[in-house]
């Protein structure tokens, strides 16, 4: 019967660097919205800026400022729809509408103001 020597594993002292987290984990950096199918309409004249939707926005998402909704950030919105069943207004302050539907609205629009000017 022979005896076996083990060979000594590295501890975690000695073990090589991996990759290195910086910074919390955050997708500003990263536009995320891209792929979602339902697009929030943000319809000013309903909204009573009682914040409810930015509140529970798990994108942040929602743009405010002094105080007030003034429109979306739709590089980190994913469509989920959480603002829009939250909003406590009757009628709703905002209305979801199919992402293809808002791409092709965009595209009258484009036709009709024409080209952009740098």
């Amino acid at each position: 019967m022979s005896i076996q020597k083990r060979e000594k594993k590295p501890g975690w002292k000695e073990l090589p660097e991996g990759d290195l987290i910086i910074g919390g984990g955050t997708a500003s950096g990263f536009k995320t919205g891209d792929w979602r199918s339902k697009r929030p309409i943000f319809l000013k004249d309903k909204c009573i800026h009682c914040l409810t939707c930015w509140v529970y926005c798990p994108d942040s998402a929602i743009i405010v400022q002094d105080g007030k909704v003034i429109g979306y950030d739709y590089d980190h919105c994913k469509g989920c729809g959480i603002c829009y069943h939250e909003c406590p207004v009757k009628g709703k302050a905002i209305r979801m509408i199919s992402e293809k539907e808002a791409k092709a609205k965009n595209t009258v629009i484009a036709k009709a103001e024409g080209p952009k000017q740098p």
